[in-house]
């Protein structure tokens, strides 16, 4: 049976993408849906022959010019070859126990981030970019250095799949780690839900800055953790400390979101203020919204 545009666009919604068990199918039906968008968008330039062919760039040998893409655009494009890489990408994924907050049937966070992961790796290296990945909680958990191989891709999408949510969170002390880590700069992204003071976070983002990487940080929520919308009577358990709380949700309704707003503008107008990329998502975005956020800095980037 072939798969029609509408099909393959069907895999960017996150309620499709969960009834699918597989890590590297998951990757490839996302970017091929990604992919397929953008072939019938607005943003059809972003899609110019993604394995093959980068924009030339002053001192690339003219014999690798491709003549026939220039009669059809009336640009320069160079051929590329499987083993080169144009990009060292680092995938950054926050693995702590509250990352494995789910609300009303909804895929946890962990599990829409890991998605995003593996998408967004799979596109990397169909870009014959280098990607690597790195999982935290309190500590590093996994450090993989950035490759272009696709059998590089596979351990990475093997490492997401048989992923679970670990201990509490520490994003500002992991995030200065990886920042030491990261000896050749690149473009960092890193998926989270950023719930560590915000201001020791920013001075861990600006870590990654100072040593000359781009960053795009990508954070990732419940819907009902944004807008507290859980009904008259709940029982609020701390994912990482066990505590239980009996409370009726609508009497601090009003406030929680006015507290919410407050800290997710806060790494917004700092974000901006350091050149940091910021994107919000929640677990019920497809997942397009990442991967063209990713490829709108690539592009700036090239």
């Amino acid at each position: 049976m072939i798969e029609t545009a509408r099909d393959y666009r069907k895999y960017l919604q996150p309620e499709v993408v969960a009834r699918l068990a597989n890590m590297e199918l998951v990757a490839r039906l996302v970017v091929e849906g990604f992919i397929t968008g953008l072939h019938k968008s607005p943003y059809h330039g972003f899609s110019v022959e993604f394995a093959e062919h980068r924009q030339y760039m002053p001192g690339d040998d003219l014999k690798r010019l491709d003549w026939k893409i220039f009669g059809k655009t009336d640009r320069y494009y160079i051929k590329q070859f499987e083993e080169e890489t144009n990009l060292k990408a680092y995938i950054i994924l926050d693995a702590s126990r509250s990352m494995s907050y789910s609300s009303d049937g909804r895929m946890p966070k962990l599990e829409y981030a890991s998605y995003i992961c593996a998408a967004l790796a799979q596109l990397m290296v169909q870009q014959r970019d280098a990607v690597g990945l790195t999982i935290y909680d309190e500590t590093i958990r996994a450090y993989m250095p950035p490759h272009a191989t696709k059998s590089y891709l596979k351990e990475i999408l093997r490492q997401l799949e048989t992923l679970k949510g670990g201990n509490k969170t520490s994003t500002a002390n992991s995030l200065h780690q990886i920042a030491e880590r990261i000896k050749r700069r690149g473009l960092v992204i890193i998926l989270s839900d950023l719930f560590d003071k915000p201001n020791e976070v920013m001075t861990a983002l600006r870590h990654f800055r100072h040593k000359k990487n781009e960053v795009i940080i990508m954070q990732i929520l419940d819907p009902l953790e944004r807008t507290f919308a859980f009904g008259r009577d709940a029982v609020f358990k701390d994912l990482e400390t066990t505590e239980e709380l009996m409370t009726q949700p609508y009497h601090i309704q009003k406030a929680y979101q006015q507290e919410m707003k407050k800290f997710l503008d806060t790494y917004k107008k700092e974000c901006r203020e350091h050149n940091i990329d910021y994107v919000l998502l929640d677990t019920s975005t497809p997942f397009d919204v990442a991967l063209f956020e990713y490829l709108h800095k690539r592009q700036k980037m090239g």
